[in-house]
């Protein structure tokens, strides 16, 4: 077999690969929405559920989700982003800096319900914070963050090293250059971590049943409990409330992670273009 038809078919494999993969997400995502979108409408995103979710909309669950996935978001980004600054500027390849790469690797492969479980026993029991959104916030920050850390740094690691050298050349020092031209420089890379950080956290269900509970009320604080659209979703289906309930549910849910998958592919390519 020479070389040349090696390469072809390599790439028809490849190409296979490919509209295989964009199939089933077409697939997928043609269903979800043919059984959702027509019981989609206006009053079924702003009512409240009614009859543990039989019938009205799901206008608290979508407040619930807003509120849990920014706490998770907010408290993650900071603490992932240092992380990542510090392992790629302020730490050499040795021991110490294997040792927290090898753990976050670790943490990232751990399965969500295992995250639900030490959030229930250490947030909601030990800590006394009860079924809350902090609760399921600090639980989405903990499962998150390897997934910011690693992300954010290999963004930092992706920028010349001239690029600080040139800095600290006209007489800033290290952090005024990683402050102003590396985090720039790298702000594509670490806007999409903190966006699949977002996307995860969103459609996650087992860490937050554990922890942010059920309650089908309007939270009004950190301390209520909440039901998310995934949470609320898995329950219409699994105690056979409303299948018509749990599909519209998941077709908000699906075209919500697209939307948030798109504008993440928006920003990045703005912030590449502009610091490029």
């Amino acid at each position: 077999m020479n070389r040349r038809l090696r390469n072809r078919l390599a790439v028809t494999a490849l190409w296979g690969a490919t509209a295989l993969t964009v199939a089933l997400l077409v697939l997928i995502v043609a269903f979800v929405m043919q059984r959702g979108l027509p019981h989609v409408s206006w009053s079924f995103l702003t009512e409240a559920p009614r009859r543990s979710g039989a019938e009205g909309g799901i206008g608290t669950t979508i407040v619930s989700t807003l509120y849990v996935t920014a706490c998770g978001v907010l408290l993650a980004t900071p603490l992932g982003l240092g992380a990542a600054i510090y392992l790629a500027e302020y730490t050499a390849d040795g021991v110490l800096a294997r040792l927290v790469r090898s753990g976050t690797e670790s943490l990232a492969g751990v399965p969500s319900i295992i995250f639900g479980l030490f959030g229930f026993a250490f947030f909601v029991t030990t800590l006394g914070l009860g079924w809350s959104i902090l609760s399921g916030g600090l639980t989405l920050a903990a499962m998150i963050l390897p997934t910011i850390i690693r992300t954010a740094e290999e963004a930092l690691r992706a920028v010349p090293v001239p690029y600080r050298h040139a800095a600290q050349s006209l007489g800033a020092s290290k952090w005024d250059a990683i402050r102003t031209v590396v985090l720039p420089a790298a702000a594509p890379g670490i806007a999409t971590g903190v966006v699949l950080g977002i996307g995860r956290a969103i459609s996650e269900t087992a860490a937050v049943i554990f922890t942010a509970g059920v309650a089908l009320d309007m939270p009004t604080s950190l301390f209520d409990s909440a039901r998310t659209m995934s949470v609320h979703f898995y329950t219409l289906t699994m105690e056979g409330i409303s299948d018509d309930m749990a599909y519209g549910t998941a077709a908000v849910l699906v075209v919500t992670i697209l939307c948030i998958n798109l504008t993440a592919y928006g920003l990045t390519h703005r912030l590449t273009r502009r610091f490029r």
